[in-house]
């Protein structure tokens, strides 16, 4: 049987200048009617240029595809010209981009811009391609899809956005998808329902399924194939599950290797470290009914944290997770006093911080650091590495010569694993790695005791992510720190962290060990989240069953877990539930 797609030694190179650079080399593989595919590889692989250049959506120049077919249905459209490509984008081959606030035109209701490709492409009046799209809105699972139609991006949540992307991509019936990390930017309880919504679009439509992707727990439960990308190139093929028990290629084993598992058990801390987390022992951060509210205007007001209290041990790491928007990020900034709390108190070593000046919270952020999310974002383009980190001895006069700053810099570049003589480059000579390493110098530059780590991993590939999280590790047991460390992969947090909080809405529903967390978890929206997380492998994938969180809704849908009504209960030794009722 014919391969609906297949691609013949496909090259493409990218010129700045003089430079050449080489994105795809050699690339070939096929695509099955009905089936789902799957090219995974870490950023910089090829593997979004592979897909757009399927499509042919690469700007020439800079591009040029040296070498190569990309046989559709038998016909060539490597040399089909872009008026010939208008026709087959969106009727035969649709797309779904990575983030759909930018694919999404700002500007256009979003029910217009899918009825945009019915009308042209299957020559619908506006009243019918109006239908359509509504129906297309149902199909997707938005619900109230009349009023939708008429609605702006900026009206929808990021997996509802992700919802109207899928819902264009398909609109037209192609036979053919492509979804460009169509997940990396939601939840993960989002994540499964985009995905499950894909998998059930796909039987009902029969659409083959091109999955571009470097979360190998989604290839494990979506693909029947697998191609794995490496510096432009394939360096294996094979079935889901050839490729996941049986991986030949080192650099698809060092993929495999680096994912933490769920269903694998934590490593135990060294014994320095436990010493210090005896419960006799005084809490290093102490949080009292800590609430931050924000005022919306016109009477709203959102409780981004809404009366919650934990401590943290010397030593030790308390995980928090939690969907987009529970409170999570807003808890380590409201600590820092970097939003200014509506109530409540956070001590530090006993001393309540929000007795304190300007001038002495200057003096506890010795103590108290951050680790941003966003490598990129958080370091400034303009400063050189050695201002970078410098800027914070400075403030807190902790050099008294320019020697001794550079010397201090360097050193705590090589603590973080980074060469020292990189101190004079600016930020975008270094990958998104090597940019949070510089952000965890910095942190570290002033000697603190403890460190919000905020979400630090979300923009990293996955074998990134495990250095950091193994340099965090070493760097905790050598300078005896404390981390708050904040994320939304459950995975990562099981690994890394003592307890873990979880956050729903503003409230911490559960705080367990974290191994007694993940193996026994109590209230419904702990085991939502565990369930919708992806496993590495696809024996496991094939038979675990999701509990979506809709399940478990009130009537208003909006406490769905009636938490404003519950209250703390020690259900085992340390682990604390709401409970309602």
């Amino acid at each position: 049987m014919q391969p609906l797609l297949k691609i013949n030694d496909l090259s493409v190179s990218f010129h700045s200048g003089e430079d050449e650079f080489h994105a795809v080399r050699g690339v070939s593989f096929e695509v099955r009617k009905g089936e789902t595919l799957g090219i995974v590889g870490e950023s910089g692989s090829g593997k979004s240029v592979t897909a757009r250049s399927i499509m042919r959506l690469l700007p020439s120049p800079p591009s040029q595809m040296k070498s190569g077919e990309i046989l559709f249905k038998g016909t060539d459209l490597a040399h089909k010209t872009q008026k010939e490509m208008e026709s087959i984008r969106g009727r035969d081959i649709g797309m779904i981009f990575q983030d759909p606030m930018s694919s999404l035109n700002p500007t256009v209701k979003i029910g217009k811009q899918i009825a945009e490709s019915l009308i042209k492409h299957q020559r619908l009046s506006k009243r019918e391609a109006k239908k359509q799209a509504i129906e297309m809105l149902k199909l997707v699972g938005i619900p109230h899809s009349e009023v939708r139609y008429n609605q702006y991006p900026h009206e929808f949540s990021g997996g509802m956005r992700q919802r109207v992307m899928i819902a264009i991509a398909l609109a037209c019936r192609p036979e053919l998808l492509i979804a460009d990390e169509p997940t990396t930017a939601l939840d993960v309880t989002i994540q499964a329902q985009i995905l499950n919504l894909m998998k059930n679009m796909q039987e009902q439509l029969g659409t083959s399924i091109i999955l571009i992707t470097h979360d190998l727990g989604v290839v494990a439960g979506m693909c029947d194939r697998v191609v794995v990308m490496k510096n432009g190139e394939i360096v294996e093929t094979g079935t889901t599950a050839e490729i996941f028990a049986h991986p030949k290629h080192p650099y698809t084993i060092k993929l495999l290797n680096a994912l933490p598992r769920l269903d694998e058990k934590k490593k135990p801390k060294p014994a320095s470290l436990v010493a210090g987390h005896g419960e006799d022992a005084a809490p290093l951060l102490e949080v009292q009914s800590l609430r931050q509210h924000f005022n919306l205007g016109k009477g709203n007001t959102l409780k981004a944290v809404n009366d919650i209290s934990f401590h943290i041990r010397q030593g030790e790491t308390l995980g928090v997770v939690g969907e987009s928007g529970s409170g999570k990020s807003t808890t380590g900034r409201a600590i820092l006093r970097l939003h200014e709390p509506t109530g409540g108190e956070v001590l530090f070593k006993g001393v309540p911080m929000s007795r304190l000046s300007k001038q002495e919270m200057k003096k506890m952020r010795r103590h108290m650091q951050i680790i941003f999310q966003d490598p990129y974002a958080s370091l400034n383009p303009k400063f050189k590495i050695m201002d970078i980190i410098g800027e914070a001895l400075d403030i807190h006069q902790l050099v008294s010569s320019t020697s001794e700053r550079e010397k201090r810099v360097e050193e705590l570049l090589e603590l973080v694993g980074l060469d020292p003589s990189h101190a004079h480059r600016y930020p975008h000579e270094f990958s998104g790695g090597q940019r949070q390493r510089i952000g965890v110098a910095r942190a570290l530059a002033v000697e603190p005791e403890f460190i919000v780590c905020d979400e630090p991993l979300s923009a990293l590939d996955v074998s990134i992510q495990s250095q950091i999280v193994q340099l965090l590790q070493e760097l905790q047991q050598r300078l005896g720190l404390t981390y708050l460390f904040i994320a939304h992969d459950l995975s990562m947090v099981k690994h890394i962290s003592d307890r873990v909080a979880v956050m729903y809405q503003g409230k911490i529903v559960e705080l367990a060990e974290s191994e007694e967390l993940y193996s026994n978890p109590q209230h419904a929206y702990t085991k939502a989240l565990l369930s919708a997380i992806p496993v590495p492998d696809p024996a496991v994938e094939s038979k675990k069953k999701r509990i979506a969180a809709e399940d478990n809704a009130g009537e208003n849908g909006g406490d769905r877990y009636n938490l404003e009504q519950s209250r703390w209960v020690e259900v085992t030794e340390g682990h604390w539930v709401a409970m309602s009722g």
